[in-house]
């Protein structure tokens, strides 16, 4: 799930939610506790790399093409290329709620100042950007909750338990009539996205095919784009109906209730139900979704890890902070770090006021030009991923964001003809998030889980997405400060050299996962294996 962040509003710019500052200790702690393994988590790195290398070169040999290697079948049927078909109903369904999570993001976008006027708090600045921002609390919590949710009761229920924050939230809010009423009804919402965020890549990258992992894991961020565009185009009329903002709030509520349905028919992970002890179940899922074929050797990949790391339903938290989970923890972690801080919030939220300057008046029409872009860049990932790779596609697109930024801050710090001047900033803002929807985006959401053991896969992923949200809030918080103390041109500055901090990072640390099964990155990453 790209995650694509939330998009700021400049009713949001004193969010003063701090409820989530202790837990950056966590972080912290992780890191500090990383250090001393982190040289011989790059030679496992590199053990990776050969072994890839030499999986692929016997393909390579016999003139296998790419269309051949991202076959479940083998190279030539052309059948194969169709490998992906039986997973990706169950996808869809889990990519819905992403829809959800993409429909929240964009339905404060225009109808928070009637909300406001309404509800008796217009012209209050703090107040309406807390009713915006509100959810990411919620959204802290919930991914908090995510791995002990899934340990326990696997993907599936855990869907259908997180429908009910959901749909309960957008009606409260679709239904307040006072401040109180909708500031629950955000949390609430916020509480649902934070498991989603957390679920959707988790599940995607149980339930996929090898091969097409990373094409169908892309459909986090495709749903995500998908629910901000509707959600956008809905919330036009808000501009002129002032009482239009209760029916888009009811309208939120669908995506939850369509999930907690179509999941009663979904299959849940293989991988968790092999845990569970219920190995024909299991058997029944990898027939169905990987073909007959893999049923054997899956089961014993799947015993195999378990003997090897302990996997059971109940690992605990304090795992994530040893050997050898505490490395992927810190890549996770680090990784949204560098993503939050290479500016994609204050990005999203300056780019009404850059479209402004062309003359696009309407914020919703600006916004939603900027949720077209985002959904091209999304496309464009879900075809390459698999070509490309995860890491070609992760360095790429911070390297292109930096460019991006530096190109803003030309166009910002230096004399130029008027016309160059509105021009430049355009093409930097629309080239940025395209970047950033191509890599930064989906990749960090799908390769967390890839390098994650299936032991602790559930809570890495609630410790990473968690420390996404604090820093999500932070760049919400001060992003206008820093813009109005220092210029325009410093920060997008510092943000580029964030970007170019990412890509080197990437290229040190993260592997590339393409073609490779969730064990065989366990068993090279992990010498327990």
């Amino acid at each position: 799930m790209w995650l694509v962040p939330a998009i700021q509003q400049p009713s949001a710019r004193v969010p003063t939610i701090r409820t989530v500052s202790p837990n950056s200790k966590l972080l912290a702690f992780s890191i500090s506790k990383t250090k001393p393994c982190v040289v011989n988590f790059r030679s496992r790195l590199r053990e990776l790399k050969v072994s890839a290398a030499k999986k692929q070169l016997p393909e390579l040999q016999s003139g296998c093409q790419d269309k051949g290697k991202l076959s479940t079948q083998g190279a030539g049927d052309e059948k194969s290329d169709l490998g992906w078909l039986p997973a990706f109903p169950h996808v869809l369904v889990a990519s819905m709620a992403n829809f959800a999570f993409g429909y929240h993001i964009g339905v404060m976008n225009g109808p928070i100042v009637s909300i406001a006027r309404e509800l008796g708090f217009g012209g209050n600045s703090f107040l309406e950007g807390l009713v915006v921002s509100i959810f990411i609390a919620g959204a802290f919590i919930g991914s908090i909750s995510t791995g002990s949710l899934v340990d326990k009761l696997g993907c599936r229920r855990t869907f259908q338990i997180d429908s009910i924050p959901l749909v309960l939230g957008a009606l409260l809010s679709a239904n307040a009539h006072s401040l109180d009423e909708i500031l629950w009804g955000r949390f609430l919402v916020g509480l649902g996205i934070g498991v989603n965020t957390v679920l959707v890549p988790l599940y995607i990258s149980e339930v996929a095919p090898t091969n097409y992992r990373g094409a169908l894991g892309s459909l986090c961020q495709i749903g995500t784009c998908l629910g901000i565009i509707t959600s956008l185009s809905l919330g036009i009329p808000s501009e002129t109906d002032p009482h239009w903002w209760r029916t888009i709030l009811y309208i939120a509520s669908i995506p939850g209730v369509f999930v907690a349905l179509a999941m009663q028919f979904a299959v849940d992970s293989p991988r968790w139900l092999c845990k569970a002890g219920r190995l024909d179940d299991a058997k029944t899922v990898v027939r169905e979704l990987w073909g007959a074929s893999e049923v054997e050797k899956a089961i014993e990949d799947f015993q195999s890890v378990s003997k090897s790391d302990g996997s059971d339903l109940d690992s605990s938290w304090s795992e994530i902070l040893e050997e050898p989970h505490s490395r992927v923890s810190f890549i996770g972690g680090a990784l949204f770090v560098l993503q939050q801080f290479s500016g994609i919030n204050g990005v999203l939220y300056f780019s009404s006021l850059t479209f402004q300057d062309v003359g696009v008046s309407s914020s919703a029409l600006a916004s939603l030009f900027v949720g077209l872009t985002n959904f091209a860049g999304a496309l464009c990932s879900s075809y390459l991923i698999d070509r490309q790779g995860r890491l070609k596609l992760l360095i790429g697109s911070y390297l292109g964001m930096a460019i991006s930024m530096f190109l803003v801050v030309y166009a910002v710090g230096f004399p130029l003809d008027e016309q160059l001047s509105k021009n430049l900033p355009i093409l930097g803002t629309v080239m940025y998030i395209f970047s950033f929807a191509i890599g930064a985006g989906p990749v960090t959401g799908i390769i967390i889980p890839e390098l994650s053991s299936a032991r602790t896969r559930g809570k890495i992923m609630g410790f990473s997405f968690s420390t996404h949200w604090v820093c999500n809030f932070v760049v919400g918080l001060f992003f206008l400060e820093l813009v109005e103390k220092f210029g325009v041109a410093p920060v997008y500055a510092g943000f580029g050299a964030v970007s170019l901090l990412a890509a080197a990072f990437a290229s040190y640390f993260v592997v590339e996962t393409r073609g490779r099964s969730l064990e065989e990155i366990e068993r090279s990453l992990n010498p327990k294996a």
